[in-house]
């Protein structure tokens, strides 16, 4: 008898992990490394936030919580969904829980049965199928390509809902493409979606602040009323506060849901730490300039990576309207060598020679579903991106 779950084996450790622990190494190591493989805002946690923290330290706040959320979190999140979203949630139809990536598993593990279907645009979040997988279901991917701006398309969506589809999951920015649908691109999937009132939709908007220029946010329950009782609007203070380790997300949706979310997290890890939960209501209610000044050098920092990465030999890369990412083809690099003598074929050759011989971690593409290409995550400085994009030019002006 195996020891190992049979279900484990169908699924694989993140890629994304796996890039940024190597940087690690390679950089204990001794060796010269630009890591630009986790998502994760550079900037420190705003003041504010840490010293709520602090406080709630010195109140006591140091014991067990309700299982999903202390009512005063809820009740933040609550005021944020109505005055950001235009959603208006009662603290029953809020959970919260140890990251939004916890948030998303609870409700694939409360749903899914084997044999139920999830549709997931690629390029996806790398932990959108091993999810579905450990919770029972298939993933399905539909393609959203380079030439559409890495986006899915009303037909696309159509093509892809079976009787067994139960989940669609919408990541709007997208991690790794930084895509962001319009209110009109998005009207067409509701429209779609409101056909099939048996498929259920997953709006995972953790990158809801981040999007650029005149572009305005929305989500799916906001731009189709029709969807709030079959959506999970999630969203967390990770990326928006720069609150990674914290560990902090929230959904909203209907009551059975988010009841049945609950159960999942009252046998799994209970409540997400005291401290954290009052810091992300700091966050939620308290002054909000530090999203606005994020924004701004986010842009910048995209608009410094995409002409550099436009300039190299063989590189196209799209300009994306959103989140901390680029995404860019190498399809022009296919075939030829590097000069330390790796054949490029395929985007994971082409990252782990890029890091061999230049010290630039990125992640390839296949890791999201969607080849010859890789991700940057810009969340670095800006000198820190120039070299690296200067090394990953010289890179590609090298191969033959």
């Amino acid at each position: 008898m195996a020891f190992l779950s049979d279900t484990l084996a169908r699924v694989k450790p993140s890629p994304t992990i796996a890039v940024t622990n190597k940087a690690r190494e390679l950089k204990e190591a001794g060796r010269d490394v630009i890591g630009l493989g986790a998502g994760e805002p550079d900037f420190d946690t705003p003041e504010n936030i840490k010293q709520a923290a602090i406080a709630a330290i010195a109140a006591g706040e140091t014991k067990y919580t309700a299982v999903d959320g202390i009512p005063a979190l809820k009740k933040a999140i609550c005021a944020k969904f109505e005055r950001e979203n235009g959603l208006r949630y009662t603290p029953a139809q809020i959970t919260v829980g140890s990251g939004g990536k916890q948030v998303l598993y609870n409700a694939l593990v409360a749903t899914l049965n084997p044999g139920d279907e999830v549709i997931i645009p690629a390029p996806y979040w790398v932990s959108y199928p091993d999810m579905v997988l450990l919770a029972g279901g298939t993933p399905v991917f539909v393609e959203g390509k380079m030439e559409a701006g890495y986006k899915i398309s009303a037909a696309d969506l159509e093509a892809a809902i079976t009787p067994k589809t139960k989940w669609f999951i919408f990541n709007s920015p997208s991690n790794p493409s930084g895509a962001a649908y319009t209110r009109d691109e998005l009207k067409a999937l509701t429209d779609v979606l409101m056909r099939h009132p048996h498929v259920w939709v997953m709006s995972d908007d953790m990158y809801e602040h981040l999007v650029f220029g005149d572009f305005t946010f929305t989500t799916p329950a906001q731009v189709e009323p029709g969807l709030y009782d079959r959506t999970l609007t999630c969203n967390g203070v990770s990326k928006a506060y720069a609150m990674t380790g914290w560990r902090i997300g929230y959904a909203g949706g209907p009551v059975e849901l988010i009841k049945a979310i609950g159960k999942v997290q009252s046998q799994s890890t209970s409540n997400p730490c005291s401290i954290s939960q009052h810091a992300a209501v700091e966050a939620l209610n308290g002054p909000q300039e530090y999203i606005a000044q994020s924004r701004v050098a986010f842009e910048r920092r995209r608009d410094l990576v995409v002409a550099a990465l436009n300039a190299c030999p063989g590189i196209t890369c799209p300009t994306p309207e959103g989140a901390f990412y680029v995404y860019p083809s190498i399809a022009g690099l296919i075939g030829k060598t590097s000069k330390g003598g790796v054949a490029i074929t395929d985007d994971e050759a082409f990252a782990s020679a890029l890091l061999e011989e230049t010290g630039v971690a990125v992640v390839f593409g296949a890791a999201f579903g969607l080849s010859p290409a890789f991700r940057i995550s810009y969340a670095t400085s800006d000198a820190a991106l120039s070299e690296a994009c200067a090394r990953i030019k010289a890179f590609c002006e090298g191969l033959h």
